[in-house]
């Protein structure tokens, strides 16, 4: 199946998410438009849109044009199957103790580590990204300081790995919330495809919005691999439901980023206990003060 893409920036939150309100307007409605704000500093927003056919160029200058938007860019993506792919370039990855792997690898897993199965058509979140790599690198060095957490929570959970590698190191309840119904949909497959159901209950939710997680709270680790600036706006929500000396794994990161998000998290009493770079990114371990 041939798809279109059609993408535009602008300065403007407001404007981009009502350019994205407009685009699912259009007589030949996308099948998927997304609205983001560009993780570089330079305040800039992406507005997309996905196509089954290609979109009307002239529709789309005069949207562009009505909000203060760059003019789109059209571009058609070539048939792929997309499973296909990700088996041939997702390799296995090894990450402190944990073993990140497909069905198709599993031929490979070796002796004595903790493994986690994503499948390749679940692909966000399989532990390649260096944000997945450094909390499940994070995790191991908290294990191998010997921290013991009995309440765990993953905030923005994606395919649940996160969740899933504490559940396989510690035996109690792992939540793990997103705030995607989709993403919800596919860490409870994977939950179940690691034997873990009932260890890891998976949540729809913004944050910490849900009363099963005020009811579990406060928590002895929380995992969120976001972006910075959701990152900054869970800072309060953080420090309130995190226990004292409870730590919190963070990314999502740019290494630019980095000091400016540690500085918020300080201000609400949770300080850096450790931080890693991997690649463009860092992975923030922060521990919440004890008084």
């Amino acid at each position: 199946m041939t798809t279109f893409t059609a993408y535009t920036t602008l300065s403007n939150k407001d404007s981009a998410e009502a350019l994205g309100a407009a685009l699912e307007e259009l007589s030949n409605e996308p099948y998927g438009v997304g609205v983001f704000e560009i993780e570089d500093g330079s305040g800039m927003w992406e507005v997309g849109g996905y196509f089954l056919e290609a979109p009307d160029e002239v529709q789309l200058a005069l949207l562009a044009a009505a909000h203060g938007a760059n003019p789109f860019v059209v571009s058609e993506l070539p048939e792929t199957d997309w499973v296909a792919k990700v088996r041939r370039e997702l390799v296995p990855v090894h990450a402190g103790r944990f073993y990140v792997y497909g069905s198709h690898d599993a031929h490979t897993v070796p002796e004595g580590v903790e493994p986690l199965l994503i499948e390749a058509a679940m692909a966000f979140g399989t532990g390649h990204h260096g944000t997945t790599q450094g909390c499940l690198k994070a995790l191991d060095r908290l294990i191998e300081a010997g921290v013991v957490c009995h309440n765990v929570a993953d905030i923005g959970c994606g395919t649940a790995v996160l969740a899933m590698a504490a559940a396989r190191v510690w035996p109690e309840t792992v939540i793990a919330s997103d705030m995607d119904q989709v993403a919800v949909e596919v860490a409870d497959a994977n939950v179940a495809a690691n034997d873990l159901a009932g260890r890891v209950i998976c949540l729809e939710a913004l944050g910490f919005e849900h009363p099963q997680l005020h009811e579990a709270a406060p928590f002895d680790l929380v995992f969120a691999n976001i972006l910075k600036q959701p990152l900054i706006d869970l800072a309060p929500d953080m420090a309130s439901h995190l226990a004292p000396g409870g730590f919190a794994i963070l990314s999502g990161i740019l290494n630019d980023q980095g000091d400016e998000v540690a500085e918020v998290y300080a201000r609400n009493g949770i300080n850096t206990w450790h931080r890693e770079e991997i690649g463009d990114w860092t992975t923030l371990t922060l521990q919440k003060a004890t008084s």
